[in-house]
């Protein structure tokens, strides 16, 4: 297997984007088990401290993510040029977009990337705690995450819609005020949680921990509609048969987008400036040719 240490940029890309892509490639700049990598504690040190030097020159770099929210990120028992392991899932492999983007960030800063599995909720604590080096899971820099947090530029920009279930009578709404006293679930932690809040006299249900069990609750009529991340409308319809997306008027859907940065110990200046120009450096047709590839390979 050939991994990202082997390979120059311009030909981790050209693999990331999946070998059919015509994007013409600029050069850029199981059962569950404790983790076999030794967690070092991070102390909190001084906070005008750069906190990069525990990130660099470190051989294995643990990356924190779900691993259970395709496309972003997905397990597989099956290693191939676009996985990377999963450190505390025996014969477990991680592949999607958040994927492809830490083993850029991981090239750079010359460490091989591994994954640790771990709920959403868990990530920030368990960065500032030292059990993992940086969060690279389709996390938001929300104000409130900053004051924990330090993030990147953003890796990826969407939106956000609501699926209703088939034949609901929702179905046919056009504008967020139709959902006024529906009943709308959201993924804890997220802001696919908070987002609910933009919709007039919404009935906001305590968020479920994931977003399978969202959707689980929507197919099972627990709720009137749910939250979700347009871009993956497809690969989420395939995934939950009976479900249908709301088609909002132009202006009247959600406001709020959604950013992808990577997260990091506060007070990483140099692993900032590192990662920002690893992200900058890659196009939009690269990005969008990468999260194709992505779409296309994820589980159904």
């Amino acid at each position: 297997m050939i991994t990202h240490r082997n390979m120059t940029r311009r030909a981790f890309l050209r693999t990331a984007l999946g070998a059919g892509s015509l994007v013409a490639l600029p050069a850029l700049a199981g059962c569950q088990r404790p983790s076999t990598i030794p967690v070092v504690e991070s102390g909190t040190g001084d906070a005008r401290e750069d906190r990069s030097d525990e990130i660099l020159g470190k051989a294995q770099i643990r990356v924190g993510m779900e691993v259970a929210y395709a496309p972003y990120n997905w397990q597989t028992s099956e290693p191939s040029e676009y996985t990377i392991p999963v450190d505390n899932v025996s014969g477990a492999y991680a592949d999607g977009y958040d994927v492809q983007f830490a083993k850029l960030v991981c090239e750079e800063l010359g460490g091989e990337p591994v994954t640790v599995k771990m709920t959403f909720s868990g990530l920030i604590d368990a960065l500032n705690n030292g059990q993992i080096d940086l969060i690279i899971a389709g996390m938001s820099a929300t104000d409130e995450r900053r004051q924990s947090v330090d993030f990147s530029d953003p890796y990826f920009v969407g939106y956000f819609g609501l699926f209703v279930k088939e034949g609901s009578k929702y179905e046919n709404a056009t504008k967020l005020s139709d959902f006024s006293g529906a009943q709308v679930l959201g993924q804890k932690d997220t802001m696919l949680d908070t987002v609910i809040d933009e919709i007039p006299g919404v009935i906001h249900q305590a968020p479920v921990d994931s977003v399978p069990n969202v959707f689980s609750h929507l197919l099972q009529g627990t709720c009137d509609a749910v939250t979700y991340n347009t871009e993956n409308e497809e690969g989420y319809m395939k995934q939950n048969p009976g479900i249908v997306p709301v088609r909002f008027a132009e202006g009247e859907g959600f406001q709020q987008d959604v950013t992808c940065n990577v997260g990091m110990r506060k007070g990483s200046t140099k692993l900032l400036d590192i990662i920002n120009e690893v992200v900058d450096g890659v196009s939009e047709d690269e990005r969008s040719a990468m999260w194709q590839a992505c779409l296309d390979r994820q589980p159904e």
